[in-house]
């Protein structure tokens, strides 16, 4: 017993000795000439649940567009030009908080310039210039995708054109939470004074940068809601790749050789200047780069100075996306030295004035964070490609249920949604400290917050923890519970929470089971949000929970306090007494319906101390019925009636068991930990529904809701069970059956 409790004190030590949590906020990259960089800042939405249920995507998915070619083949025979319904040429696809200042007209290429091309002379990053839009962060990432042929030709289809089979419609092609999805757009441009307002051309009779732009815009539901942002998320979004942040002062030693095997391996690379104070105008540094702008990574290079002297010459090539401004003071002519050809200097010498050389320790010095998305997770370490076993798994953080916030609030930490992975072989490589492992890369990812800006919608400040699984409690594939996290200290986290769509962290494990608890920083930010796991070898996660019934988990002491009814000889003068009034109530038949119900109910509930409640609705005692009602009469006869009393009393001294503060309401958190007490393990969707069904605004749940949403549940299973014919945990219901056994429950 002492050696237990000196254990427990040694976990509570090792917890405790954990650092806080620590939170982070990204800046976006957002300037752009004549653009307020405040104005993507909203408050966040006064809504209390996210949709927790899928059952309105059929409605949703009524509108969807037809396929691209179909399409665009009904409009060649119309000898119609496309007018997109979804994204109209009017105010509602351009802003949906501030209205642009300049007065707009929509355009058709052909209304622009007599000669309109997708492409001229081949897609360069020279064909993207920024207008009046703070998307940099957006053009920096297009412009990396010009130097990947293969890329481009995913996210930019070639089989498209203002004279073969024109219609006015394009498609453009961007990944989304784990697959692939294809944006249909019409060629109707927003112009002033015939010039395009947002990215355009260097050539003006150029134009498949513009509508890649439009396309993106009409993912996010606006133009607006691309203002300001991260080049790493477009990345993702072109590439359905892996992205790493740096914080330059940060960063590896070996920095340098990471940009170059990045580069080497198709990875696209972005890298900014953060503002120490934001500001809502446009400042530069003291050698000429744009604070807060983003600026693309289009190559490294090294070699020999022209001397033979031992310190070799490291250059970083950048774009600025706005492709005009003069090359900055700090811009180095070095590269001439390393072009020992001709081929050489062509391949070395900036193409426009947007593009200049940089020192790499000039570069270090000047720039704050560098943004990379890998085409596959090992490109940075790994001369040679692998194949990383993958598991994607979505989820969602609820108010009141599953949003529990980070490790600083233990008492909610545990409600969020848990991962249990697998790792079961190390990696092949020997790694230099000799310790060999499981890589990993665990990257998680919230979803739609950029589309939700109309309402309101900001990024949540995420991240994750990672737990090892004690030997006695791997195979359990239950939720893991409060106490596990207050006596356990966690095996690998993300270095901190921040404000971006995804946190992405490398980790080397050894073999075993461990659980991912992804959350928000504070309990109850709501967002839908994806978990990928990439390992080098076998690996498998799954979300933890499942759907079982079992007995309600009471104390010895807890069961003597229940008077369980008995036969009518061996009732005594208190339960005879209850039969009399029972009897009372019902009258000749002995069978009360939901009002007569909530009468004795109710009277009953008086003689619970400590109880304040206004008993029982009578929608509450319908549910009661349905429940216990064996013989399909809509009334309870006294044995029916006696059952359902033993339950409610069982139930009561659970409520009483998390009713910390004596004040009849339990929060919505806890009705976790009460519902399983009461013998029903449940998944976290279902916990889900349970705290937006039952909870008040104030994530609460009274007596009578406690009570109501335990009889749904038992009625349920009772019903399952009943149709549950072969036992094999399947049932088929036609219509008539789904809805008598709906309507009824």
């Amino acid at each position: 017993m002492n050696k237990d409790k000196s254990k427990k004190k040694m976990q509570e030590k090792a917890v405790k000795d954990e650092e806080k949590v620590a939170e982070r906020r990204a800046q976006t990259t957002e300037a752009a000439p004549g653009t307020d960089s405040t104005a993507g800042l909203f408050t966040a939405p006064g809504n209390i649940y996210t949709a927790i249920l899928s059952r309105n995507e059929a409605v949703k998915d009524a509108k969807r567009l037809k396929d691209f070619l179909e399409l665009r083949d009904k409009y060649i025979r119309k000898k119609v030009l496309f007018k997109d319904p979804l994204f109209p040429a009017d105010d509602s696809s351009l802003y949906f908080n501030q209205k642009f200042s300049l007065k707009l007209v929509w355009k058709r290429p052909s209304e622009i310039c007599s000669n309109p091309q997708f492409i001229v002379g081949g897609a360069n990053r020279t064909d993207i210039c920024q207008g009046d839009l703070g998307d940099c962060w957006l053009l920096a990432a297009i412009a990396c995708l010009t130097l990947n042929e293969t890329l481009r030709y995913r996210v930019v289809p070639p089989d498209q054109s203002f004279t073969e089979n024109y219609a006015g419609i394009f498609h453009f092609q961007f990944w989304r939470y784990g697959e692939w999805v294809d944006v249909v757009v019409d060629d109707r441009l927003p112009t002033h004074n015939n010039r395009l307002v947002f990215t355009r051309s260097g050539n003006k009779n150029e134009f498949w940068s513009a509508l890649l732009e439009k396309a993106y815009a009409k993912l996010h539901g606006s133009y607006e809601a691309l203002k300001g942002g991260n080049t790493l998320e477009a990345m993702e979004d072109f590439t359905g790749g892996v992205t790493e942040f740096y914080e330059i002062t940060d960063a590896p030693k070996e920095l340098y050789n990471i940009m170059k095997k990045a580069l080497e391996r198709g990875s696209l690379m972005g890298s900014s200047i953060d503002a120490l104070v934001p500001t809502g105008s446009e400042t530069k540094t003291d050698k000429g780069l744009v604070i807060g702008h983003a600026y693309s990574v289009t190559a490294v290079e090294q070699g020999k100075q022209e001397d033979g002297s031992d310190t070799r010459i490291r250059l970083v090539r950048l774009r600025d996306p706005w492709g005009t401004p003069a090359p900055p003071s700090c811009r180095s002519c070095d590269w001439t030295a390393l072009a020992t050809s001709e081929e050489d200097k062509k391949r070395l010498e900036p193409v426009e004035a947007g593009e200049f050389w940089m020192g790499f320790e000039v570069f270090q010095q000047t720039f704050t964070k560098l943004e990379i998305c890998n085409l596959t997770p090992d490109a940075l370490q790994d001369d040679q490609m692998l194949k990383w076993t993958v598991s994607v798994m979505e989820g969602r953080w609820v108010r009141g249920c599953s949003a529990g916030g980070c490790r600083n609030y233990p008492d909610t930490f545990w409600t969020n949604p848990q991962y249990r992975l697998h790792l079961t072989e190390e990696d092949d490589d020997e790694p230099d400290n000799g310790e060999k492992g499981c890589t990993v890369v665990v990257a998680l990812m919230q979803k739609g917050r950029r589309r939700e800006r109309c309402t309101g919608a900001i990024l949540h400040t995420i991240g994750f923890t990672i737990y090892e699984v004690p030997e006695e409690m791997q195979g359990n594939k239950q939720h893991l519970p409060k106490d596990f996290f207050l006596y356990t200290a966690s095996k690998a986290r993300c270095k901190s929470y921040i404000n971006l769509r995804e946190v992405t962290e490398r980790f080397c494990l050894s073999p075993g089971e461990y659980v991912i608890v992804p959350s928000t920083f504070e309990p109850n930010k709501e967002s839908d949000f994806i978990l990928r796991v990439f390992s080098e070898k076998t690996s498998t996660s799954e979300l933890m929970g499942a759907v079982i019934e079992a007995d309600p988990c009471l104390t010895d002491s807890e069961k003597k306090k229940i008077k369980l009814p008995k036969p009518e000889e061996e009732e005594n003068e208190e339960e005879k007494h209850f039969r009399a009034i029972f009897q009372q109530i019902a009258g000749d038949d002995m069978q009360i319906n939901a009002k007569e119900l909530k009468s004795v109910l109710n009277k009953e509930l008086t003689k619970f101390k400590g109880l304040k409640t206004e008993g029982f609705s009578l929608d509450s005692c319908r549910s009661m019925i349905a429940l216990m009602d064996t013989d399909g009469t809509g009334r309870l006869n006294l044995e029916e009636f006696k059952h359902l009393w033993n339950k409610i009393q069982q139930w009561k001294v659970i409520f009483t068991r998390y009713d910390k503060d004596k004040s009849s309401t339990i929060s919505s958190f806890e009705m976790r930990s009460a519902v399983a007490d009461a013998g029903f393990q449940l998944n976290p969707q279902l916990h889900d529904i349970i705290a937006m069904r039952y909870a008040s605004e104030h994530l609460y749940l009274d007596f009578d809701s406690y009570i109501c949403c335990l009889v749904r549940l038992e009625g349920m299973f009772r019903a399952f069970k009943a149709f549950d014919v072969d036992g094999d945990g399947i049932i088929k219901l036609n219509a008539l059956e789904w809805l008598q056994l709906t309507m009824y429950a």
